[in-house]
């Protein structure tokens, strides 16, 4: 109706009339119509909003006890709590506080919140967490004053898990697969699955997988050989009692531990009294394969190429939920995308292997032991993708107790690298066993080079080349020669540990061309240590080639002076490359010297004089006897006779006569000619051409060798003698 007031106008008010009761008397209410209508239409909305069912309204008052609430059993499967509890009268502390929370931050500030997402666990439902979207609006009175807070839940599980399990696939493929190193793919699936889907997560392979090697067929049922290799905490701790990475599994498990049971492919889940029951209840097994408080398991097979290479487990503890088909679901998932790339970093790693095989196949052995050197030999190929390069070391034994040293690097990697190298290694021991100075060794191979680039294909051309340095010691007067083609320079290391870089005119590269190899000569005092190496060494400390040089020779000189067997040496002065650095395989020679005593030489010079053949067979004679070697007497003058008589006959003089002492008598005649001798057979009928098939008849081995002025023809004998056996050989031959 409308009422009209004092000073002449109206207002429109809302009236009602309630009888009290049976005495006649009535109850009138009058209130302004647009505030009555404000509220009729407040305590509609409020009936309608506690009407619903699917949406969960709460009103609670300023001490966030509640005064009102809408949930049944039917809402959300939860029974409603009472009128006046509280929110942690029924959920976890940790939860209540956090909601608690933001219900007091509304009272405080007066300012609404929308759409706050909170998990609930409650202790009548274990293992089981609920998500909910909590909005939250202040309440006031008719004064204004905060009278409690209106809170609207909205069940949000099934989104967020949907929306969780996305994110977790985005993380996976964010960080799975980007790495040829099995350990490293195994860890990033572990650190995906915890803390993203579990508590704890642990992955474990087939120990040949860790080979390169596919996984042997399992024997009865599922992968029994395997080991494990990652594992995750959600807390950042991986419990000290269980399995660790690195370690293995115990045998035998029993048939029914969920390992064996993966052949279907699926995932399995099952819980704490089934996994004992798995482990046959022996305590021991449970603490190694069971966290403290883990109340569900899950585990699904890495499979590849049809190829079980081993599993990932993944643990719920304490308050977490329990696993469900949908969790099972996504493991195999990721797990599937994990497989192909732990198979991936297994075949990689196989290849490696197989390349490094061939590597190490082609190279001598590490440690050498003759009359004139000590040798003691590294090669390490670089870690990680980078995988084997071409660098190469050789120590070739030369005729007269020589020794060739060789260290080289070919451009490139893997297999095509290797390749290279054995075909410039075999070149180079073919070039030193015609006993060619280095650098026309050098020479010889920079040809070769240039003809592998011309017969590489054309986008390769350009990366075909090697640093090669080749050195060739001479034990009887220790005097190295060396050549360089690109290599760092050698260091060399005094017998009382000083250290310094040997002088070598470094030449270019092999493949470059144009540039001839200079040689220098040095002399070695006996045990002296020269370190040869590749630029991998000297850039394995901080990329620095200088500094890794110094800190090369720092090592050598400690080492020396500590009296360290030479084949120790290596191994201690190589470092361990930085990851940050470019991975680089490295070799690494080293040469102690010895010099062949001057008893064990003896030498003379005549003039190319028929006389002087005698001459020659007297001291021959002579000094055999002063070395008890007189069953050698026969066959040393014959063969002397011949090489002297030629020498003479066709070279001039002066000719030089050296015996040699050591494994085997050697005889070396030098003359003045760079005419190549020629074994012939002369026929019955000839009057000569039989010398140097008497001299091939009386030694085991024979050759020459040219020097920058004439060339020396060189024999060996054992020193127990051969005279029987020339004895029946040789009268044919005269």
């Amino acid at each position: 109706m409308r009422l009209r007031r004092g000073a002449g106008d109206t207002i429109d008010v809302e009236l009602h009339v309630v009888p009290i009761g049976a005495t006649g008397t009535h109850l009138v209410l009058i209130a302004p119509a647009d505030s009555a209508e404000e509220q009729a239409q407040g305590v509609s909305l409020m009936r309608a909003l506690f009407a619903q069912r699917h949406l969960a309204l709460a009103i609670f008052d300023t001490d966030l006890r509640l005064l009102r609430i809408n949930i049944t059993e039917e809402t959300f499967g939860l029974r409603p709590p009472p009128v006046g509890s509280r929110i942690s009268d029924v959920m976890y502390a940790r939860d209540a506080e956090a909601i608690e929370g933001v219900l007091r931050r509304v009272l405080d500030t007066g300012v609404s919140i929308t759409e706050s997402l909170h998990p609930v666990r409650s202790p009548r439902f274990p293992g089981r967490t609920w998500v909910f979207s909590l909005s939250a609006f202040p309440l006031q009175d008719g004064r204004g004053r905060p009278s409690g807070v209106a809170v609207v839940f909205d069940d949000v599980t099934e989104r967020e898990k949907v929306r969780r399990h996305r994110d977790i696939l985005q993380h996976a493929a964010a960080r799975i697969g980007f790495s040829l190193d099995i350990t490293e793919t195994a860890q990033a699936l572990a650190d995906v699955v915890a803390p993203d889907l579990a508590d704890l997560a642990s992955v474990d392979l087939a120990e040949p997988v860790l080979e390169g090697d596919e996984p042997l067929p399992p024997h009865g049922r599922g992968v029994r050989d395997l080991a494990r290799v990652a594992t995750a905490s959600a807390s950042g701790e991986w419990p000290a009692g269980m399995l660790q990475a690195g370690e293995t599994y115990p045998q035998p498990l029993p048939e029914e531990h969920v390992v064996q049971n993966m052949e279907s492919g699926r995932a399995v889940i099952t819980d704490r009294a089934a996994a004992v029951r798995e482990l046959g209840g022996a305590e021991s097994l449970v603490d190694l394969f069971l966290p403290d408080g883990a109340h569900s398991f899950l585990a699904a097979p890495l499979y590849a190429r049809g190829l079980l290479l081993g599993t990932v487990t993944a643990y719920r503890t304490e308050q977490s939920d329990v696993f469900e088909q949908d969790d099972a679901d996504l493991l195999s998932e990721i797990a599937s995308r994990a497989a192909l790339g732990i198979d991936s970093a297994r075949r990689f790693v196989s290849a490696q292997r197989a390349a490094v095989a061939l590597q190490e196949r082609l190279l001598p052995s590490a440690v050498t032991s003759t009359s004139g050197a000590e040798t003691a030999a590294v090669y390490r190929p670089a870690a990680g993708p980078a995988g084997i390069g071409g660098d190469w070391y050789d120590v070739i034994p030369l005729p007269s107790m020589r020794l060739a040293f060789v260290i080289g690097d070919v451009i490139g990697r893997g297999l095509p690298a290797t390749a290279a190298m054995g075909r410039l290694r075999t070149a180079i021991q073919a070039y030193v066993d015609l006993e060619l100075p280095p650098e026309e060794v050098l020479t010889h191979v920079e040809d070769l080079v240039q003809r592998l680039a011309a017969e590489a294909p054309e986008e390769h051309r350009d990366t075909m080349g090697a640093t090669c340095l080749c050195a060739v010691y001479d034990p009887t007067t220790g005097r190295c020669t060396f050549a360089s083609a690109g290599q760092p320079p050698p260091v060399l290391v005094g017998p009382d540990g000083t250290t310094c870089l040997v002088d070598v005119s470094p030449g270019p590269p092999l493949g470059v061309g144009g540039v001839p190899f200079e040689p220098v000569t040095v002399d070695l005092e006996p045990g002296s240590v020269l370190a040869l190496y590749t630029d991998g060494v000297s850039r394995a400390v901080d990329g620095d080639i200088d500094h890794g040089i110094r800190h090369l020779q720092e090592g050598l000189a400690e080492a020396v002076r500590s009296g360290a067997p030479l084949q120790e040496v290596p191994h201690r002065v190589l470092v361990t490359p930085r990851p940050s650095l470019p991975q680089d395989d490295m070799a690494l020679l080293l040469v102690r010297t010895k010099v062949v005593s001057a008893q064990d030489v003896a030498c003379w010079q005549f003039a190319a004089e028929p006389d002087s053949v005698a001459g020659a067979r007297a001291m021959v004679a002579e000094q055999l006897g002063a070395w008890d070697l007189e069953q050698l007497t026969y066959t040393t003058e014959l063969v002397v006779s011949e090489l002297m008589t030629n020498a003479i006959r066709y070279a001039g003089g002066p000719v030089t006569l050296r015996l040699l002492r050591e494994r085997v008598l050697i005889c070396e005649v030098s003359d003045p000619s760079n005419t190549q001798p020629r074994l012939l057979r002369a026929r019955e009928t000839d009057e000569g051409g039989r010398g140097l098939f008497i001299v091939a008849q009386c030694t085991t081995r024979w050759g020459s060798r040219y020097g920058h002025k004439g060339k020396t023809i060189w024999t060996e004998q054992p020193l127990n003698g051969m005279a029987e056996q020339f004895a029946t050989a040789l009268p044919g031959t005269w």
